[in-house]
């Protein structure tokens, strides 16, 4: 397939009549060319060098099958039924009743990020472009442009999906799932014939959502494996899988793709209209999970928009007040709070018109004056008085059909079959301007009047039906309502900070963040629980954009039971901030807050800009998860025990992430507490670690860390320090 002269850009992207070549990062994606002209993608994976690419090129065109096709199998971009695919097809389009499936390459355009290859179909009806972007952390971000190119007719997408093929020594799936109070939880299997597939359907990505889907080398860990994944940036409805038949992918063995999932009608194209894909968010790591991580991270850490002041600790007023709001307590809550070291103060729950409880007042954005007589501004100035950033709770896209709103608007009010409520309240149809427009100006004069620096968003029931007037599916619109909103919000309020909420973190994908500062990673303060919460969580987001809270002892959601160093140390690990009535505890309570306030502090441009990395030889009762900086001149681990094991003492535990040649020193950090022990006294090495160092070498192979009794966690700092 001849495309044009040979051009060359800088920066990793490389165009000749033969293949299109993006390199970045220790990433390597080749697109050649199919027997039908169509681009397919030659190789993803490790770098490669344009001068290697000759023999990869002449390599990928596999066999001629027997009992199959003449030709040698093609997956292209665009792989359909129409070139041979008998798999799930990247684009689902119709005119009228008409399949449109048949392209032909029409035009190939690129600059020094990426390639947009634009097809366009036989009839001259459709033009698809697909563009592809390799970012400065290698991540490989893909979406589809589908164009109306009539004049007098509808085209209706039904799917874009950006598919990418998997070589066959990618064996396993790693994938998540879960409930409210329990997201993110692994789950793992063998990579087999067939269709993996994870759809959402709740409006939302869901407490189920897939987050990030993985495959890799047999046996991939946090440490090692070759492993390949996916993400969808989009904050509705969606779909993510993994395809293997039994006779390939061209010469690979599978395949990885990801859309949105579009009802009938929903991405309907009248002429001269386009429909735009989410973004599909693709990584490869030579090093376990681990790398994907970092890619992740520091993809996320080179945004324009990433938060770059320090994460300020926050007290949010949930559970220590719950609904019962008045200036007196809620004035000592945040005298008491700037005492012991909080940064921001947020209102949550309460304080709007009617809202004494869960059962009336959404979508009246009106301050309660029977609460609140003279405004939140009396208590805003106080906080800010203190030295605090104000913030409040809100959630915009919600409705009681107990409020004025639901009474003056029920036309604004997404359909549902009224026995669907849940938690006493519907979605409103941000599809429609008015309604946009209304909860713009609603929260544009609440921010101003309160002079908010921070909203925490909620969103509390998934989307079912989720019609229009007309019966007509309305997710992708509402979603791109959605976005609308917090766009305009933020270019009115450049300074405010958005947290995104749902019903903890049933929506925490990259499509959020794009318009967001953080989100809530679970409704559960539990230390046991949060530890899986956050390891699975930060797979995806660095600990910088995910809210982690101390809670009191008793967690509110399990009833556990955890000591205060265990509820500490585990928070650090995020965006941490409390969640706890702090006129209640006693003096020594306070005293350990005020230490762990002046901790995060101290740790926290380590802990939001160094490299997340997690352990791999620890039993199943143990967790060892750390940040070290990029020089590898500091970090900061916890060794955390949330379960007995059959193990009687610990053996050498492998310190991961160090420079091997580097010596440190070893500390145990105990201010907000010491850990409860399983043992007589500490290992050795404890004692005398003042006067120890160790090489990163040797940490690597591991030290034998304290035996701790279950819910128990243990704070290690490692600095770098010249050999002796």
């Amino acid at each position: 397939m001849k495309l044009h002269d040979e051009q060359k850009v800088r920066d990793g992207v490389t165009v000749t009549p033969e293949y299109a070549h993006l390199s970045r990062s220790g990433t390597s994606i080749v697109f050649a060319f199919d027997v039908f002209g169509l681009p397919s993608v030659a190789h993803w994976g490790a770098v490669l060098r344009d001068e290697e690419l000759d023999g990869l090129l002449a390599s990928t065109a596999p066999a001629a099958m027997n009992s199959s096709l003449d030709l040698p199998r093609s997956f292209s971009i665009a792989a359909s039924r129409a070139f041979g695919w008998s798999g799930t097809p990247a684009l689902d389009v119709h005119d009228d009743d008409v399949v449109i499936e048949r392209f032909e390459l029409h035009r190939v355009e690129h600059d020094a990020d990426g390639v947009v290859f634009t097809l366009r179909d036989e009839s001259s009806s459709v033009d698809a472009a697909f563009a592809y972007r390799l970012d400065t952390a290698g991540l490989l971000h893909a979406d589809i442009r589908i164009d109306n190119l009539t004049s007098d007719r509808w085209i209706d997408v039904a799917a874009a999906r950006v598919l990418l093929p998997l070589p066959a020594r990618a064996q396993e799936l790693l994938d998540f799932t879960g409930r409210w109070t329990h997201e993110h939880h692994p789950q793992r299997s063998e990579l087999r014939d067939g269709t993996w597939l994870r759809s959402s359907r709740r409006g939302r990505p869901g407490h189920d959502s897939a987050l990030l889907t993985a495959t890799g080398t047999r046996g991939f860990r946090f440490r090692s494996g070759e492993v390949w994944a996916a993400h969808l940036a989009w904050s509705g409805n969606q779909e993510v899988l993994v395809e293997r038949l039994p006779e390939g992918a061209g010469v690979h063995s599978s395949v990885l793709g990801a859309g949105e999932l579009l009802d009938a009608g929903e991405a309907g194209l009248g002429p001269g209209e386009s429909y735009y894909s989410p973004t599909a968010v693709f990584a490869w790591s030579d090093r376990g999970l681990d790398g994907l991580t970092a890619r992740f991270h520091d993809s996320l850490r080179a945004r324009p928009t990433h938060p770059r002041s320090p994460r300020p600790l926050l007290l949010n007023t949930w559970e220590a007040v719950y609904f019962d709001h008045d200036f007196d307590t809620l004035g000592e809550l945040a005298r008491v709070a700037a005492e012991v070291g909080v940064e921001r103060f947020v209102l949550d729950d309460g304080w709007f018109r009617g809202r004494r409880d869960d059962t009336a007042g959404l979508g009246d954005w009106y301050v309660d004056e029977t609460v609140w007589p003279e405004g939140l501004r009396p208590l805003a100035d106080q906080v800010h008085g203190l030295g605090m950033q104000f913030g409040l709770w809100v959630e915009p896209e919600m409705v009681n059909p107990d409020s004025d709103l639901a009474r003056a608007h029920p036309d604004w009010i997404l359909g549902e079959d009224p026995q669907l409520e849940s938690r006493h309240q519907f979605v409103l149809d941000l599809s429609q301007d008015e309604v946009v427009a209304y909860l713009v100006e609603r929260l544009d004069e609440v921010v101003h009047s309160s002079t908010a620096d921070f909203l925490k968003w909620d969103h509390n029931r998934d989307l079912h039906a989720a019609t229009g007037a007309r019966g007509d599916r309305r997710v992708h619109a509402h979603t791109l309502g959605v976005y609308r909103v917090f766009e305009e919000l933020r270019r009115r309020h450049p300074h405010l900070e958005i947290e995104s909420c749902a019903s903890g973190g049933a929506r925490a994908d990259l499509g959020i963040l794009r318009v967001t500062d953080r989100v809530w990673a679970s409704d559960c303060n539990d230390p046991v629980e949060r530890q899986a919460i956050q390891r699975w969580t930060q797979t995806l987001l660095p600990p910088e954009l995910i809210g982690a809270h101390v809670g009191p002892t008793e967690s509110h959601t399990t009833h556990r039971h955890a000591d205060f160093s265990f509820r500490a140390i585990t928070a650090l690990f995020g965006h941490a901030g409390l969640e706890w009535d702090l006129t209640r505890i006693t003096a020594e309570e306070k005293a350990q807050v005020a230490a762990w306030t002046a901790l995060y502090r101290e740790l926290r441009g380590l802990l939001h800009g160094g490299t997340t990395v997690r352990g791999d030889e620890v039993d199943d009762g143990a967790l060892l998860h750390g940040v070290v900086d990029t020089a590898q001149t500091e970090a900061v681990f916890a060794w955390v025990r949330t379960a007995t094991s059959a193990t009687a003492h610990s053996p050498r535990v492998p310190i991961p992430g160090l420079d091997p040649a580097q010596h440190y020193r070893v500390r145990i950090r105990e201010e907000v507490g010491a850990a409860s022990r399983h043992q007589v006294a500490d290992p050795a090495w404890v004692e005398a670690a003042p006067e120890l160092t160790f090489t990163g070498a040797v940490l690597a192979q591991g030290l034998p860390l304290p035996v701790l009794n279950p819910g128990q966690a243990m704070l290690l700092h490692l600095t770098a320090t010249p050999a002796d």
